[in-house]
């Protein structure tokens, strides 16, 4: 009878062993530090898009110019508040793209490396897509969160 509870107990330790390997395994992976979703692979370009002042740039940055690459929409939406329109941009997202060629080149604008506004409008507009907002409703709180800070460089919404 000894020997059964010896061997028994062998077997339950091995058994919590492997439960305690998998459980960690499992935990691991779920929190692996990479906390970018699906949904976000699909929302950003590659940095290997980026010119290389913008490779190097702060994260915030660099995010605001990935987004305006799969996003362009999302920032022609909205418009910036830096002053920017004396530089002849008609939305924020001109602070990021200067022109797309017609063979899909992009040819970017380096205005957003040095201006804090335009990249605060691109990082909340991120903020409020990933947050499933309308881009009317998008529109209308860069409005009223940035018209303090100048003109608009677009038509207001009717």
């Amino acid at each position: 009878m000894k020997n059964f509870f010896t061997h028994f107990k062998s077997l339950f330790q091995r058994f919590i062993l492997l439960f305690v390997i998998l459980l960690t395994f499992f935990v691991l992976a779920g929190c692996s530090g990479n906390t970018t979703t699906q949904k976000d692979l699909n929302k950003i370009a590659p940095i290997s898009k980026l010119p290389v002042s913008v490779q190097n740039a702060p994260t915030t940055v660099k995010e605001a110019y990935q987004f305006s690459l799969s996003n362009p929409d999302a920032l022609k939406n909205v418009p910036c508040y830096c002053g920017c329109d004396a530089a002849g941009h008609t939305s924020n997202y001109s602070c990021y793209v200067k022109e797309v060629k017609a063979n899909g080149e992009v040819i970017f604008d380096q205005h957003a490396l040095g201006c804090s506004i335009c990249v605060d409008i691109a990082q909340d507009v991120i903020t409020m897509d990933k947050d499933g907002k309308t881009p009317k409703e998008i529109r209308t709180a860069i409005d009223q969160t940035y018209s303090q800070y100048g003109p608009s460089n677009m038509p207001p919404v009717q």
